[in-house]
């Protein structure tokens, strides 16, 4: 985060003095308490400070890169999760090309009549199965697609730093969100390259003001 030149005055001000009220702070500047409210909001809620009600403010000592590190491991999947772009285990390659096509997605996601989770298709999957094939429409994914265990999945309370080692680790475009129930494993959400993409430029412009 970059820090106006009154931001930095406070902070000087407040690493040797804390705890001090914000009173104080204002007195040392020359300006009105009122004035200060917004740089001090904006300190606080960055962590470099730490306000304690009738005590005043202490410098917490975290570095602008200490603090990026712990607002990345708060972000959690739910927050970026997309909405999944699913197609039944009785749907045909054609049908599966078609979606993906249409969706605009590199990963479709196959699931039963309860909606769980059962194989994923990636679009290497759908080409490979297209190559010299003339009947698409007579070919059921569930033949070509990946299955369990051989599918990574993720929660929608899970760190998103995890969910995209996940997609590093393993060389794929999305991950499944999931819930357990008696049935499986349900589909809520998808987390893709596009998701971190997203996450990582709201990260960047917070980062900015």
């Amino acid at each position: 985060m970059e820090l106006s030149e009154r931001q930095e005055q406070i902070i000087e001000i407040v690493k040797p003095n804390g705890p001090i009220t914000g009173e104080k702070i204002a007195e040392q500047l020359g300006l009105t308490r009122a004035t200060l409210r917004p740089d001090l909001a904006i300190l606080t809620m960055a962590g470099y400070l730490e306000a304690r009600p009738r005590v005043g403010y202490f410098f917490t000592g975290k570095t602008g890169s200490e603090l990026l590190t712990e607002n990345i491991k708060k972000m959690k999947v739910y927050e970026y999760q997309q909405v999944p772009v699913a197609v039944r285990e009785d749907s045909s390659v054609y049908d599966a090309i078609t979606t993906m096509f249409l969706e605009d997605v590199g990963t479709l996601f196959v699931v039963d009549e309860h909606s769980c989770l059962t194989g994923v298709l990636s679009r290497k999957d759908l080409l490979r199965a297209s190559i010299g094939q003339q009947h698409l429409n007579e070919i059921p994914v569930h033949i070509i697609m990946t299955r369990m265990p051989n599918i990574t999945v993720c929660r929608k309370n899970d760190p998103l730093i995890e969910a995209a080692q996940k997609l590093i680790s393993r060389q794929i475009d999305g991950l499944p969100v999931v819930k357990d129930t008696e049935k499986g494993m349900e589909i809520i959400g998808r987390i893709t390259k596009t998701s971190m993409t997203k996450a990582l430029v709201e990260l960047t412009l917070e980062d900015r003001y």
